[in-house]
């Protein structure tokens, strides 16, 4: 079934297109090799609407639906344009805000966040704990009206930009998962520090830092929901941020293919062309066969959480196969490119980069395997 765009779609692809051609791919390459976006473009960002758009509009946000998030996705992964952390921000921290803050709370933070005043970052990952988020050992102890906080956090995206964080604590560390809960921490803290950013295999202009919290007291007010239900709220939110890894794999296989067919059309060889190898046009053949398949169940996973059918078990699932279908297609386009494929000039190379990390994170594919094999 073909995805409900609208006229209002277009409209906004052509916003963000326009966006991103004239703010974002003449500064790409600068921030590749800085580790970080300008912070202004943050503020552009919120000013042209590009900023939490899922989110109502009665916090700042553009109320719209999860095709704008696609459309986000698309026009940034198709360019390997990874530096800007608006995926995250909009579609992942804003919506643990908006569906489990308390009215002040969403008041205090999401204007600032649609527009770009305010970057946000959510931290999960330690240092001993991955995909296993019941291992984490940050901890936050109850001290009056405040929590105290004490902790290490790893491979944060944003985090070293961010000025509030989405924070995974143990509020009572001997209960486990049921002792979890979500702390909003201002960077501003006293005892709160953001360790250099990290250099990464590919993603290399998208900021990723670590974060110590050494003693840092945070009211009871800035708590996402109850105490002790932390791990309940991210399995509930995490079917939405896989199905967003999901689609940046299959996006990034689309683009690549539509390169290298460009590319072996006109690439000279053997008295012809590239394609007019047998060799190459059962390669694209065969990956182009494999792409419709990654987004035929794309689309069908989009559906289903518009209408607020995805489980965690099909989220699983759709990130599992599209995060693997992309590294698989990218290879193989890679090697069609032959020793210009090896090249960081070309688009392939970056998007080679960064397609390895998507396997890993949002939870590993051997966990998402996990999860699809208890549904049995």
């Amino acid at each position: 079934m073909a995805l409900p765009y609208t006229e209002e779609h277009d409209m906004f692809r052509r916003s963000v297109r326009a966006f991103v051609e004239r703010e974002i791919a003449p500064h790409h390459e600068r921030w590749e090799d800085e580790g970080i976006v300008d912070r202004d473009l943050w503020r552009k960002a919120g000013g042209a609407g590009l900023l939490l758009t899922g989110i109502a509009s009665e916090y700042g946000g553009g109320g719209g639906d999860f095709l704008m998030t696609l459309i986000m996705t698309e026009e940034l992964t198709r360019g390997v344009f990874s530096g800007p952390g608006f995926r995250l921000h909009s579609d992942i921290v804003a919506p643990y805000i908006e569906h489990l803050g308390t009215e002040e709370q969403k008041r205090r933070w999401l204007p600032a966040m649609a527009s770009g005043e305010m970057v946000a970052a959510v931290a999960m990952t330690e240092p001993g704990a991955g995909s296993d988020l019941q291992a984490i050992r940050t901890t936050a102890i109850r001290d009056g009206d405040d929590y105290v906080v004490n902790g290490q956090k790893t491979f944060i995206s944003n985090g070293s930009m961010a000025d509030l964080v989405v924070v995974a604590v143990k509020t009572d560390p001997a209960e486990g998962a049921r002792g979890t809960s979500l702390l909003v921490i201002e960077a501003e803290r006293a005892g709160f520090a953001k360790g250099k950013r990290l250099k990464k295999l590919g993603l290399k202009a998208q900021d990723t830092a670590e974060l110590y919290f050494d003693d840092v007291r945070v009211p009871v007010a800035n708590r996402l929901g109850e105490e002790g239900k932390g791990f309940a709220y991210l399995m509930r939110e995490l079917p939405r941020e896989r199905l967003i890894a999901a689609a940046i794999g299959v996006i990034a296989a689309e683009a690549a293919l539509d390169w290298t067919i460009d590319h072996v059309k006109s690439r000279k060889a053997f008295g012809g062309t590239l394609f007019d190898l047998q060799n190459t046009r059962f390669v694209l053949g065969e990956l182009k066969t494999e792409v419709e398949i990654g987004r035929t169940f794309l689309d069908d996973c989009t559906l289903l959480l518009m209408r607020g059918g995805l489980d965690a078990t099909r989220a699983a699932m759709a990130k599992l196969w599209c995060t693997e279908l992309e590294g698989r297609v990218i290879d193989r386009c890679l090697q069609l490119f032959g020793g210009y494929g090896y090249m960081w000039e070309y688009p392939i190379a970056r998007a080679y980069a960064d397609a390895r990390v998507h396997r890993i994170l949002a939870g590993s594919n051997e966990i998402m395997k996990e999860l699809v094999a208890r549904s049995l």
